[in-house]
């Protein structure tokens, strides 16, 4: 299966697959970036108490699940030309939480499963020895890189996220910290569940007309579409982020959507709503790469 279309290429090397933006690519010399590909590759981290609690039936379990993960971003990374060991990633939980990152905590491994960013959803750096990462499973992953002041950002953006606005929340932060100017700025959306199968209840889409109602009713009428009467709704949470963001200054044509869906690929892309509780998560990546892998 070959998932490149006319915004992103599908690579493959060995068993290493994953997803680059053709617009990113313009600017290599500047960044690395990739989305994941793979079942047999998840980025699903435990927490370091679960991996070491003596008391713990699955220790052995966890530990061993934790070194797969790590070997697996190391891998990719590898393959882009960063190191791994630069890697930070928030503890995500569906916030629109926003944190922008100066400098590593660990010297010699990732930030996973750190205290300094419980509760984090986005990411922005201009660090050079900084990778930001984000996990998702159907939820959106979004990549920024403003091209003039160098600054990345990486996002996980759920439903819950989307009406938080977490997007917009992460190019006022890059707006703010650094200067950015918001018509400068890129936004990749990478493979994410699409509406044709974001099917919710009647309370999830009560939330959503409530939260976009200045959106106007014919955004509205495209955006969410009535599949079972009176019982159930399918919501496009892509369209949305496009629309939120365009509104606020993003240029049109620097929202860039990877056209994909999660549910409608599961043999190549993890899907929380296909896998159930046994569920892997995939990864998106973006460095400044002026820093580059020494080994690469």
């Amino acid at each position: 299966m070959d998932l490149s279309n006319d915004i992103v290429i599908h690579i493959k090397d060995g068993d290493i697959e994953y997803l680059q933006f053709r617009k990113l690519l313009e600017y290599s010399d500047v960044i690395s970036h990739c989305y994941s590909l793979g079942t047999n590759v998840n980025f699903r981290t435990f927490s370091k108490n679960d991996k070491i609690n003596e008391n713990n039936k699955d220790n052995k379990k966890n530990e061993n699940e934790y070194e797969k993960v790590i070997s697996d971003y190391k891998n990719l990374c590898d393959n882009i030309g960063l190191d791994y060991r630069n890697l930070v990633k928030g503890i995500q939980k569906h916030t629109n939480n926003v944190k922008c990152v100066y400098s590593k905590i660990n010297k010699d491994e990732p930030d996973f499963n750190m205290e300094e960013y419980e509760n984090i959803d986005g990411l922005v750096t201009n660090k050079t020895n900084i990778i930001l990462s984000s996990t998702s499973a159907d939820c959106i992953s979004l990549l920024f890189f403003d091209p003039v002041k160098k600054v990345i950002a990486n996002t996980h953006s759920g439903w819950k996220g989307t009406l938080q606005r977490i997007s917009v929340k992460t190019i006022e932060k890059m707006v703010k910290e650094f200067n950015c100017k918001k018509e400068d700025i890129i936004v990749c959306i990478c493979p994410s569940i699409r509406k044709c199968h974001f099917e919710v209840e009647e309370i999830v889409k009560d939330m959503f007309l409530n939260e976009f109602k200045e959106l106007g009713e014919e955004n509205l009428k495209e955006i969410i579409e009535e599949k079972v009467i009176g019982q159930k709704w399918n919501i496009d949470t892509v369209l949305i982020n496009k629309i939120i963001l365009k509104n606020i200054g993003v240029k049109e044509e620097n929202i860039i959507d990877s056209k994909i869906c999660t549910m409608c690929n599961p043999k190549i892309l993890h899907s929380y709503r296909v896998e159930k509780e046994n569920y892997g998560l995939n990864t998106a990546i973006i460095g400044l790469n002026n820093y580059k892998h020494k080994n690469k």
